[in-house]
């Protein structure tokens, strides 16, 4: 496979989009692969079996970024050695990335498998919810190889400029979660269990596939066996890389554990329906996170090349077309909530809690076209540790601190709970916008 998109060159705004729209296409199935287990469960289960689903799977979403977060480092270098036209180094840099992605995986399986327990327990899972959200996380970290190897192969292609193979990945997934979810929850009756069978089979089925279909295309560096070994040079520019962005997901995503937790332990119908009303976040902020990723890519390869200035004016036109979808999500968010909570759950009382956590997020989907944006750009840029920080501030300075004071201020208002993260949201946005002209004024001097 020849390299796809060469983003050093040509119109920035088409290209930026040609590239993004693949990735908001495998974000949309993402996104359908993780909600169809909730939503069959939630036609063919109980309350209990939807907090069970949907704390674990905000358990299983935070190993998930956190590996994200470490594979942007194999994204960034590559398309920076792309960008410099060193194939040689590319090639390492690949085959490095698969030698340490094999250690995390069965370092993370054998965390998550001893510790799904105390998990649970942190979550506060409802007591009538704790034995199915164990074994739901269980079954999944027992398939934590197939998540890793899914997110190594996305960061390669992305890298390259190749949107739609990590597209055809997740479209393998989903298809075959939404059969087995069908066959075995919907069929067979085996409720949690069956829906974690069912997305780890598929992960499984979809990494298989994909490796099969990557062995006959054509790469743009050399990839020998000599290639798939620790390089301590190659490992530490990639853990430089990827390591700040993975503890600031992993942050960012321990505060909204956190944040769930406090929902939970307001009983099982408000955990159902912030359960729900995640879900569907994870549609309402498809575009803002199609551009973070596609604008890592874009930014790397124009930095690699020297073109900052293209860099630059990526995230003007990544927030510009990126704000005109947060305005329409953000309106069907706030207005319509209780039809698209209807789409996950039965339950009256689920839905109108849902619809109150949704309103709050209506206000983020605006603010998450600039951060997301900036996100990205500082990610191709190398300034990880910067977007680290900016993380920590957000999700410890201000979105715990804002859970923890509305949920007694306001007791039982999911709206009041909600508004924590868009409060993050604005003071990073200004943390962002206040490096990026100091960076530029910089430059000019």
């Amino acid at each position: 496979m020849k390299q796809k998109h060469d983003f050093t060159k040509g119109p920035i705004l088409s290209s930026l989009l040609r590239f993004a729209l693949p990735v908001l296409l495998a974000l949309l199935l993402q996104a359908m692969y993780g909600a169809v287990d909730l939503q069959v469960v939630g036609k063919f289960g109980t309350a209990a079996d939807i907090s069970a689903v949907s704390t674990g799977s905000q358990v299983m979403h935070t190993v998930t970024v956190v590996i994200t977060g470490l594979a942007m480092g194999v994204t960034v270098l590559l398309g920076q050695k792309i960008g410099e036209g060193k194939p040689d180094e590319a090639g390492r840099t690949v085959g490095c990335g698969i030698c340490l992605f094999g250690v995390v995986a069965l370092a993370i399986t054998a965390a998550m498998l001893l510790t799904a327990p105390q998990m649970s327990s942190l979550m506060q899972a409802p007591a009538d919810a704790f034995d199915g959200t164990v074994i739901y996380v269980r079954i999944c970290s027992a398939g934590a190889v197939f998540i890793v190897a899914y997110n190594i192969l996305g960061s390669v292609f992305r890298g390259l400029g190749d949107s739609k193979m990590p597209l055809l990945t997740v479209a393998i997934a989903c298809v075959c979660n939404i059969a087995g979810d069908l066959l075995l929850v919907g069929g067979f009756g085996m409720g949690v269990t069956g829906a974690a069978i069912a997305t780890v089979s598929a992960q499984a089925i979809s990494v298989f596939l994909s490796l099969i279909i990557i062995r006959r295309r054509e790469l743009p560096f050399a990839l020998t066996r000599a290639d798939i070994r620790f390089d301590r040079a190659v490992t530490g520019k990639i853990l430089k890389l990827g390591t700040p962005v993975a503890l600031q997901d992993l942050l960012v995503s321990l505060s909204f554990l956190v944040v769930i937790a406090i929902a939970n332990a307001m009983g099982t119908i408000t955990s159902a329906g912030v359960g729900v009303a995640e879900k569907l976040c994870a549609f309402v902020m498809l575009v803002p996170s199609a551009y973070m990723q596609s604008m890592s890519a874009f930014v790397a390869q124009n930095i690699g090349a020297g073109r900052e200035d293209r860099a630059g004016n990526a995230l003007l036109c990544g927030i510009l077309s990126s704000l005109a979808a947060g305005i329409l999500m953000g309106w069907m968010a706030f207005f319509h909530g209780d039809v698209l909570a209807g789409l996950f759950a039965e339950d009256g009382a689920v839905i109108a809690a849902a619809w109150e956590y949704l309103k709050a997020y209506a206000i983020d989907c605006l603010l998450t076209s600039f951060l997301f944006c900036f996100i990205g750009y500082f990610n191709g840029s190398g300034r990880t540790l910067f977007v680290m920080i900016q993380g920590f501030v957000g999700a410890l300075g201000v979105r715990l601190p804002v859970a923890f004071l509305m949920s007694h201020v306001s007791p039982g208002s999911l709206f009041h709970l909600g508004l924590a993260t868009p409060a993050s949201t604005v003071v990073q946005i200004l943390l962002c916008l206040a490096v990026f002209l100091y960076a530029g004024r910089k430059r000019q001097k």
